[in-house]
């Protein structure tokens, strides 16, 4: 998979886990917030927090 369907496949994986305005976030910060959201904490929170 190139970089570009990976951040693709991140920002709907995003979506979904209800992280949004997921479109000006690097893939770096994607995959933390993903991170954050599956361990129990609420999508902006994690979202917000990862670009701080």
């Amino acid at each position: 998979m190139s970089g570009r369907e990976q951040l693709h496949d991140l920002r709907q994986q995003a979506h979904k886990a209800g992280i949004e305005g997921n479109s000006k976030m690097t893939e770096g910060e994607l995959r933390k917030a993903l991170n954050k959201v599956d361990k129990g904490m609420a999508p902006q929170q994690a979202k917000q927090q990862v670009k701080r």
